[in-house]
């Protein structure tokens, strides 16, 4: 009998453990099963941005070293996660899956005790690197279980819509923890969701696995890693140094020629830790590209409206997080939308609508005052730029699973994974840095430039103590919203101007729409002697 064709990808479908057979009922579980997984760690990506002017006084932490607490989990998410796709598709889905659930509870924990910013960055990496392990693998869980194109597109569209769910809804999360208990709350919560999460993994997911996957590659990880690790600490740390500093010039070099080598060494290694000759296909290049820029806006956005309602807006940490609720909401609406339209319109049509969605919200933003009307203004511009994520997500997400066969699902997720994570801490790093490079210049500026020069040097590098400085001094306040707000538009219009750069390329480089699957007849079984 001939091997059965998926007709999607047109690869042939193997019978071996990683493509099991599960029944409907089963498939549900399964699916609520890994997007708890996926809602624990997005939840994580945002949770602590409401906390962060809480820690910056109980941990004596500046903006850099925010940065480093929101980016340590971003930095080491994104640096592990084309690894961690490829050793759960080689020793199983379901035991990689359980072992950084239960990793990342114990990450958190240890997280909600630390008593200084150093000690809170470490464990912020330890929780990245146990979310890089459950992350891909919840996607190649889902590729495999669900086979057929349109089922996968819903299964697909339901983890998006968690996947922004969590990432959106972190804030109020944390909000109403940081209402009744202390920050490190924000991580206490997430401990009893990655338990029982793992239990019901035991439980209900099926085992699958790529016995076939090579050999990990170790200078790809090291050489990805320390890439990454160098760019973000270049861009955090460039406001201070300066951007023509030698050590920020050097940084970004040596960025450059770490990441020629990385690109080199895969292209040439037996073994890959990413196989760079999926990018020539342009719905991999492409979608990864718009997933990229995606998550870059939305964690850069995030980092700083947070602080605009409580800093500008003077903001409870409760009302702060109900206030970010529209992105939320519309961001889970949007990935169903977009999941269902891509197969019928075109991925190009939806991903580029979403992009200029995506690119106007920031751009309109960008005009935002401290007494700027909450339900009239700063609630659409939520919903437009959720509606635009929403449309890009889901489809971009599909279009890069549909390059590579169900077997090796666990890589082309992996590949998705980092595209976000490596978005989101560029994201917190370029639009932090931006922001506060913008914001000492205008402090100095202005009246806070009559301080003793360490007060200003202070304020310069904390809002948080900028703050406080405009509270004890009323003389101060205008000038504080001023310098936030410029440093608050130049970063938006900086995104929006990316986002609207990313939609003329899912214009001119994503494929238009998929011809319909066409069903393939398995040969007659041959008869019996």
């Amino acid at each position: 009998m001939a091997l059965p064709l998926d007709v999607v990808t047109g690869h042939i479908l193997v019978p071996e453990s990683s493509l099991p057979t599960t029944r409907t009922s089963s498939k549900a579980l399964v699916l609520a099963t890994v997007c708890a997984a996926v809602l624990a760690i997005n939840l994580d990506t945002t949770i602590v941005n409401v906390a962060l002017p809480s820690i910056s006084d109980q941990l004596d932490a500046g903006t850099r070293q925010l940065q480093w607490i929101v980016d340590g989990y971003n930095l080491a998410f994104a640096g592990l996660v084309l690894a961690a796709g490829s050793v759960s598709d080689r020793f199983g889905r379901r035991p990689a899956l359980i072992l950084g659930l239960i990793g990342f509870a114990i990450a958190s924990a240890v997280g909600a005790k630390v008593d200084s910013a150093g000690a809170l960055v470490a464990a912020r990496v330890a929780m990245g690197s146990f979310a890089a392990l459950i992350f891909p693998t919840t996607l190649s869980i889902i590729s495999n279980t669900f086979r057929e194109r349109r089922e996968r597109a819903a299964a697909l569209g339901i983890w998006g819509a968690v996947v922004g769910l969590g990432v959106a809804a972190g804030p109020v999360t944390g909000g109403v923890l940081l209402e009744h208990f202390y920050w490190g709350s924000v991580f206490w919560a997430l401990v009893p969701l990655a338990l029982v999460t793992a239990l019901a993994a035991y439980v209900i997911v099926p085992e699958s696995k790529d016995p076939a996957v090579p050999p990990l590659d170790r200078v790809g990880v090291v050489t990805s890693v320390a890439m990454l690790s160098l760019l973000t600490w270049t861009i955090i740390e460039a406001p201070e140094r300066g951007w023509w500093s030698v050590a920020t010039v050097a940084g970004f070099v040596g960025s450059a020629a770490l990441l020629l080598g990385f690109v080199l060494w895969e292209r040439h290694v037996e073994h890959p830790m990413l196989d760079v000759s999926l990018f020539r296909d342009r719905r991999f290049s492409a979608a990864s590209g718009a997933v990229t820029v995606t998550f870059f806006a939305l964690f850069g956005f995030i980092f700083l409206v947070t602080q605009y309602f409580q800093f500008v807006r003077e903001y409870g940490a409760l009302s702060t997080g109900a206030r970010i609720l529209p992105v939320a909401l519309s961001i889970a609406v949007a990935s169903v939308v977009g999941a269902a339209l891509a197969p019928r319109i075109g991925t190009r049509v939806v991903v580029t609508t979403g992009m200029l969605f995506f690119g106007a919200s920031f751009w309109w933003i960008s005009t935002a005052e401290v007494d700027t009307s909450y339900a009239t203004t700063i609630v659409p511009q939520m919903v437009f730029m959720g509606l635009g994520m929403g449309l890009i997500s889901t489809p971009a997400t599909e279009s890069i699973l549909l390059v590579l066969p169900p077997a090796r699902a666990g890589v082309g997720s992996a590949v998705n994974d980092a595209t976000r994570e490596l978005g989101g801490t560029l994201g917190v790093a370029v639009v932090g840095s931006v922001f506060s490079s913008v914001f000492g210049s205008t402090l100095a500026g202005g009246a806070y430039a009559s301080l003793p020069g360490g007060a200003l040097a202070q304020a310069q590098d904390s809002v948080g103590v900028a703050g406080v400085l405009a509270t004890r001094n009323p003389a101060l306040v205008d000038a504080f919203h001023a310098a936030f707000l410029d440093g608050f538009s130049t970063a938006c219009i900086v995104v929006g101007s990316l986002c609207l750069v990313g939609a003329v390329a899912a214009a001119v480089l994503l494929p238009g729409r998929l011809p319909a699957p066409v069903a393939v007849e398995p040969e007659p079984e041959p008869a019996a002697a």
